[in-house]
């Protein structure tokens, strides 16, 4: 090298690390809506971080004659990103006003002014990754923060005194469903919603706009993630796994998330009383794809295949009952097996345009197709004995004497094979920017080819047991009986069925400054008109009308608003609640009625200085043509006749924030009261009257660890009612089963919790998240029943209700990676 170029060479190198060495500074004052100072606010520029005083004020130091990006961030207000290039030496001011539509915390969202004031309940999919429980997923924190089930291994949920089919669940704006067949939680498998491929989640618990399709309870709307960047996860435990990945083209004009789950619930199987050979598989793949060729336009398309395989084979049983003083063993010895499988494929294309900031346009069409299959013949032969409570006897807690003694034959062929075809417009347009309107239409066709047969033989004591509707003399055994031998149940039906539906919705928002606060107003109204046809099927058409209201007013002075909600809330009956107990299609079943009544007060406040929120709500429900059910685990059977009216009112109470720094946790409360009168009978309660429910999500870290994060989920409900046996009357049978307790948690250890601090090299740096831990289910071993058993005991002629027990404690261990 010559010494003219060394000297250009070091003269370069001078000049350019003199020029990249000096800084400028970015200073001001952080606002908020008000012009109001926000103290506590973070200002990040790649991994320097600066917060604002008591005054609002901050100044961070920022690289010269270079375009950086600054993040302005707090709890409490959503996220701002500003670009900015400063000169060497150069103090640029700039003063940002935070809004606070969409705060977010980290963890859970605190929805801002107008979702609270349409009664959103919002979470984000951190917290949802992260709460252990046996299903995990959304609906596992649901059932703390919004809903109630008293079922351990089922995803489904009832809201307010509803029943698990009233609830609406929406993905990227697509009305979802879940199989038809399903009778117990261990049947169940995953829930359509991958929390992997979550960006946002709300939740409505009833009193929601017009523009939500017609079901009484709730709403649960979730939206998929539009990757930004390439992205990937993992999560491994011992009841499955799952796998997700996400990227966008160089172009940003494709972009596509897609995820992989199998579950496998051997473990929480072999944790009942039910000693079996059971080795259940699910599994899913799921895909959400969009294309956006210009600004106006995006396409997009959402798939979904899953397979349920169950496999049930029982060995034996044994249930202790009874008091102290009589302890009392059900043992059960099975022959037989089941066999369930449960496919299902689902499509959905969405277009979108928007021509300009006040105008959006969106055309929908999905497809929904399932297959189910319900094959088992089961023996069971059971004793009923009497326990030896004598602590000194050396048969203590063996049977001594058996008070009953018979078996139960339980045989099912059932087929479903559905397909369901949507098509809907949906627009919204901004006028003067104070006023919203949304309308939208649909029309959605539904075949079901529906066979079931399923019948029951019982024998007790060597007497097999004829149905009650049947007149039999009953001066056995002195006389023969010489007539047919009939099945205590038998059910025989097939069924093909067309139902036809339109509908539409029409809704206008709008907010209004008042004297001392702001006023924000939703008014609607939606129809739903449809029509049942079939094999030896005819109706007339059905029309119903639902006009929606909701107000919400927020003070200035503080942080609190009020909302008050209502309208009418119909359900046009799906095919389930069309047939009846005997599997017969009733087509003039009536669309079931509830009129809302919403009070919610919805209060922020800051406490050891880190921001809270309370919410309370009251609420009352009046139901008219109600479709009455039985609920059998998490099997719903329809009366299908319309023959009763129906009330439900109760209170809410949510409290959430930081009790401990920097993390999000929830305290729940419920009072509810669900009752039904059936033929003018008077009122008894409905299957999910409820009447307490108290709720824990508790997020901690160990202070001297902080890399070990805790989360716990603690349930606390009342008993639900037990049921009542076979061709019993429901108003005889008023028992409560025992009171539901819960408590699951776990312990993680974060390997990049100090990523921050960690060079750019580092290894760890490479993943957003690694973490590996354990989770105990079922931490204190309570045992919870999901139904009751009724046993005939041929000694006293009396029924026995002998709880069906769920899961006892489970340990998990758990890895968790994200890219």
């Amino acid at each position: 090298m010559t010494l003219s170029k060394l000297y250009h060479t070091l003269l370069f190198t001078l000049v350019t690390s003199v020029l990249f060495a000096q800084t400028g500074k970015i200073t001001g004052v952080v606002l908020d809506e008000k012009n109001q100072p926000i103290e506590g606010a973070n200002i990040t520029f790649e991994s320097k971080t600066v917060t604002t005083d008591n005054t609002g004020f901050y100044v961070i130091e920022v690289p010269a004659n270079q375009r950086v990006l600054l993040v302005f961030n707090h709890v409490a207000f959503k996220k701002i990103t500003a670009p900015f290039e400063v000169k060497p030496k150069e103090v640029l001011e700039f003063n940002p006003v935070m809004d606070s539509e969409n705060e977010q915390l980290e963890g859970v969202v605190i929805t801002g002014i107008r979702p609270r004031a349409r009664g959103i309940l919002s979470v984000t999919p951190e917290v949802v990754r992260k709460i252990p429980g046996l299903n995990g997923g959304v609906e596992n924190v649901l059932k703390i923060v919004g809903a109630s089930s008293n079922s351990d291994m089922s995803s489904q949920y009832s809201v307010r005194g509803g029943n698990y089919d009233e609830n609406l669940v929406y993905v990227n704006e697509i009305e979802v469903y879940r199989p038809f067949l399903i009778r117990s939680g261990q049947q169940e498998g995953l829930s359509f919603v991958n929390s992997d491929l979550i960006q946002k989640i709300d939740f409505y618990a009833g009193g929601f706009e017009a523009r939500f399709g017609d079901k009484m309870s709730s709403v649960l709307d979730i939206t998929y993630q539009k990757p930004k960047e390439f992205g990937a996860s993992m999560d491994a435990s011992f009841l499955g796994g799952a796998v997700s990945a996400k990227g966008i083209s160089k172009d940003k004009m494709w972009s596509a998330i897609g995820g992989l789950r199998y579950r496998d619930n051997s473990l929480l199987v072999n944790s009942q009383e039910t000693q079996t050979n059971f080795r259940p598989r699910f599994w899913d793949g799921q895909f959400n794809l969009n294309y956006t060729p210009s600004e106006f336009w995006n396409f997009s398309f959402l798939g979904n295949a899953s397979s349920n395989r169950y496999n049930y084979q029982p060995l034996t049983r044994q249930t202790n009952f009874g008091t102290l003083d009589e302890p009392i063993a059900l043992q059960v010895f099975y022959e037989g097996q089941e066999d369930d499988r449960y496919q299902t494929l689902f499509g959905a294309f969405k277009s979108t345009f928007t021509p300009n900031d006040n105008n959006n346009y969106r055309f929908i069409a999905s497809a929904y197709h399932t297959q189910e299959q319900e094959y088992f013949d089961i023996d069971a032969s059971y004793f009923l004995g009497e326990v030896d409570a004598n602590i000194g006897s050396e048969t203590f807690g063996n049977v001594t004497f058996n008070r009953a003694i018979g078996s139960q034959l339980n045989h099912a062929r059932n087929n479903l094979d559905a397909l369901i075809f949507n098509a809907e417009v949906k627009g919204s347009n901004n006028q003067t920017g104070k006023h919203r309107f949304e309308w939208g239409l649909k029309y959605t066709h539904e075949n079901i080819r529906d066979r079931i047969v399923e019948w029951e033989v019982i024998d007790s004591a060597g007497f097999s047991i004829n149905p009650p509707v049947i007149d039999i003399p009953v001066d056995q055994p002195y006389n023969p009986y010489v007539g047919p031998l009939v099945p205590f149940q038998n059910v025989r039906e097939t069924n093909f069925i067309s139902i036809d539906r339109i509908s539409g919705f029409a809704q206008w928002n709008t907010s209004r400054r008042m004297r001392k606060g702001t006023l924000y107003a939703n008014a609607g109204m939606r129809w739903h008109s449809w029509m049942v046809s079939g094999r030896s099927v005819a109706s007339n058409r059905q029309t119903v009308f639902s006009p929606r209201l909701q107000l919400a007013y927020k003070l200035d002075n503080k942080d609190m608003l009020f909302r008050l909600a209502t309208g009418y809330y119909y359900q046009p009956p799906f095919y389930r609640e069309l047939r009846d107990q005997l599997g017969v299609v009733n087509p003039d079943v009536k669309a079931q009625q509830s009129l809302h009544f919403v009070l919610a007060n919805d209060y922020g406040f800051s406490m050891w200085k880190r921001p809270f929120r309370l919410v309370t709500e009251l609420y009352y429900k009046d139901m008219q043509d109600v479709n009455t059910y039985t609920l059998e685990n998490v099997r719903i059977r329809y009366r299908a006749n319309n023959d009763a009216v129906a009330y439900t009112y109760g209170m809410d109470v949510r409290l959430h924030g930081e009790f401990v720094k920097g993390t999000e946790s929830w305290f729940t409360f419920g009072y509810m009261k669900a009752e039904e009168n059936q033929n003018n009978r008077g009122y008894i309660a409905r299957p999910t009257d409820q009447r307490l429910k108290f709720g824990i999500l508790f997020q901690d870290y160990m202070p001297n660890i902080p890399n070990l994060k805790i989360y716990m989920n603690i349930v606390y409900n009342t008993g639900l009612p037990g049921g009542s046996p076979s061709y019993a009357d429901a108003y005889t049978y008023q028992t409560r089963l025992r009171d539901y307790r819960r408590a699951d948690v776990g312990f993680f250890y974060v390997f990049t919790e100090k990523n921050g601090q960690r060079p750019d090299g580092h290894w760890l740096k490479k993943f957003k998240d690694l973490s590996l831990g354990v989770e105990i289910f079922n931490m204190f071993n309570n045992q919870n029943a999901i139904t009751n058993t009724w046993v005939r005991d041929a000694y006293t002629k009396n029924q026995f209700g002998i709880p069906n027990y769920m899961t006892t404690r489970v340990f998990n261990m758990r890895l968790s990676i994200r890219l």
